[in-house]
């Protein structure tokens, strides 16, 4: 009787996952990764792939020569560019982390519940307008819908854009903002992170973002004064 040999060949959701699994499974240090082995190792499992005629995703291949270019670029006697291209990999693996362990850690919190339901509530509306323009802008927008008007089309919302138009700043992007900015350039101050925002949004995004950080074990605040630092646990 013949003997069938069956095996299963684990499945990534890209390239980064399965560059975190390499990384795991090896023991290696994420923010100093030996790009060798790392690129030897991700071949394998991609020659695995071919071999099971497995589908590969253009993604993967991508990162299979990226990852054989920062190898060869590193055997140059000057090889700037190849800690560059590798301090990116680095960012892009942290970033990625971060973002897997969150939704796994939300996976969690929705265990046992098949969906929810929540009363319609009312939400009080302040239809209030509370911002201030040049009357020579209003005056400007008027006469372009006005000008509209009398060619009986529609007024265009186009020009109205720049008055009332609001930018939402989400909580994840400054997640990333945040974790990128601590890795480049090491232990800040926290208000530093506050001094280049531009609106109220980004403001409470970047609260929020740091308090994510915080539960999540990623970043370690001094204390609560002013002068309170913030950096990454490595």
């Amino acid at each position: 009787m013949e003997t069938v040999l069956q095996y299963k060949l684990e499945q990534f959701e890209g390239p980064l996952d399965l560059l975190l699994t390499l990384i795991s499974k090896n023991k290696l240090n994420i923010y100093d990764i030996e790009i060798a082995v790392l690129v030897d190792q991700y071949l394998e499992q991609i020659k695995a792939f071919k071999d099971s005629d497995i589908d590969i995703a253009s993604d993967f291949l991508e990162m299979a020569s990226r990852l054989i270019y920062l190898k060869t670029v590193s055997l140059l006697p000057k090889h700037e560019e190849a800690q560059q291209l590798k301090d990116e990999l680095v960012g892009e693996l942290l970033e990625y982390k971060v973002c897997k362990e969150m939704a796994a850690k939300f996976a969690t919190m929705t265990e046992g519940f098949d969906t929810f339901v929540r009363t319609p509530a009312e939400a009080p509306v302040d239809k209030t307008y509370i911002l201030s323009h040049e009357s020579k802008i209003l005056f400007d927008y008027y006469m372009a819908a006005v000008g509209r008007g009398m060619r009986r089309l529609p007024p265009s919302t186009e020009p109205f854009k720049k008055i009332v138009a609001r930018k939402i700043v989400s909580v994840s992007s400054k997640v990333v903002s945040v974790m990128k900015r601590l890795f480049r350039g090491g232990p800040q101050r926290l208000s530093s992170l506050y001094k280049s925002v531009k609106s109220r949004s980004e403001l409470v995004a970047t609260f929020l973002a740091v308090l994510e950080l915080c539960k999540a074990n990623r970043v370690t605040v001094s204390d609560d004064t002013e002068d309170a630092k913030i950096e990454l646990n490595r």
